[in-house]
C-alpha cells in the first residue's frame, strides 16, 4: 500500500512517521536479543571454549549498533513530537547543546527524507539502514501493518493488544486543515 496516487489514504504525521521508524529499530533490537539467548548445541567445545572465535563478540556488536540507531531515532520521534533540546538532553543526563549536536544531523535528515525522497541507495549496511528508514518514512501503512504482525506474533501476555497494535496507533495529518494552511 502506498500514500501516493489517486484515493491516497491521509498521510501521516511526521511524529508518527518518526514513531514508526523507532518501532522498527525496536523490533529489530528485540529479535537480535532474543537469537543471542540459546546456547546451541554445537557452540561449545567439551571444554567449554567456543567453536567460532568471536562470533558471541560481533553479535554483541551488532546489539550494540541497533540500540543506538534505537536511541537515534527515540530522539528524532521526540523532535518531531514537539520536544526540545532542553528536555532531550535532561533525559540522557547532558548539556542541551550536547544533544543538539548528538542529533541534529539525523533529525535533519529525517525532516529531508519526507521532502526529498532520494529512493534506493547503492552502499553498505548503513546506507542500506538509510534506505530501509526512508522507505518505512515513504510507506509508513506498510511498514506498520507489518510490524502489526510481529506484535502479534511475539506477544507475551502483554494484555489485550488489539488487532493493529501499531497502526492503530499512527495519526494522521488533517487534510483539511493542511490544505487551508497550504492554499
Amino acid at each position: 500500500m502506498t500514500e501516493s496516487g489517486e484515493g491516497a489514504i491521509a498521510p501521516y504525521t511526521e511524529a508518527a512517521r518518526a514513531r514508526l521508524v523507532m518501532a522498527y529499530e525496536a523490533c529489530e533490537l528485540a529479535d537480535l536479543a532474543r537469537a543471542g539467548v540459546p546456547i546451541g548445541e554445537h557452540e561449545l567445545n567439551p571444554d567449554g571454549t567456543t567453536r567460532a572465535p568471536g562470533a558471541v563478540l560481533a553479535d554483541a556488536a551488532r546489539i550494540l549498533a541497533i540500540a543506538q540507531r534505537l536511541l537515534e531515532a527515540a530522539a528524532v520521534f521526540e523532535r518531531m513530537a514537539g520536544a526540545d533540546w532542553q528536555l532531550i538532553g535532561s533525559i540522557l543526563g547532558v548539556p542541551p547543546r550536547t544533544a543538539r549536536v548528538r542529533f541534529a544531523m539525523s533529525e535533519a535528515a529525517f525532516r529531508e527524507e519526507l521532502i526529498f525522497p532520494k529512493g534506493t541507495h547503492a552502499g553498505g549496511a548503513a546506507e542500506e539502514a538509510n534506505c530501509l528508514r526512508a522507505h518505512m518514512a515513504r510507506e509508513p501503512l506498510e511498514t506498520a501493518l507489518d510490524l502489526d504482525d510481529w506484535v502479534l506474533r511475539h506477544e507475551d501476555g502483554d494484555g489485550d493488544l488489539g488487532t493493529a497494535p501499531v497502526s492503530g496507533g499512527l495519526v494522521r495529518r488533517d487534510l483539511q486543515r493542511c490544505a487551508e494552511e497550504h492554499p
